[in-house]
């Protein structure tokens, strides 16, 4: 239980609530994405993240697990497709779902993808000790179980 004489840094829960801390590193993963000659966005990158853990779920699925609106799946799951990354294949059982599969050149990125965002954490967590990382690793899931 939090004391009630706990003051926290407002400008910290500033940055975070504004977005302020994933706009810098999304902005970070899109440089490191562009140097390693990666064509996707930190966005495409959540939904590739996911399909390479859970392959051929539907749309509305992909929509819930990441946060993200129809449209804006919808969106990204297009430019995934231009780019051969993805295939919609409409479901058997109720044709007004997709599932959405990862394509051969869509699998062959993953290693590669891993490696640069691996280092883009790393370089963002750079100065901070392995216990301090426990530590606010096991915060953030608390607060965000809080939350959700």
């Amino acid at each position: 239980m939090i004391s009630p004489k706990f003051d926290p840094d407002i400008h910290l829960v500033f940055a975070i609530l504004n977005g302020r801390v994933s706009s810098a590193i999304n902005k970070r993963m899109a440089s490191n994405f562009k140097n390693g000659n990666i064509d996707i966005t930190p966005e495409q990158w959540t939904v590739l993240l996911f399909l390479w853990e859970h392959d051929g779920v539907t749309q509305i699925s992909l929509c819930k697990d990441t946060f993200r609106d129809k449209p804006s799946m919808t969106r990204l799951i297009n430019q995934l497709e231009k780019k051969g990354l993805v295939i919609r294949v409409a479901s058997k059982n109720d044709k007004r779902a997709n599932h959405i599969f990862l394509t051969d050149k869509g699998r062959v990125l993953e290693p590669k993808v891993r490696e640069v965002t691996r280092q883009t954490l790393l370089e963002g967590l750079d100065g901070l000790d392995n216990d301090v990382m426990e530590l606010a690793q096991e915060t953030l899931r608390v607060i965000f179980k809080n939350l959700t």
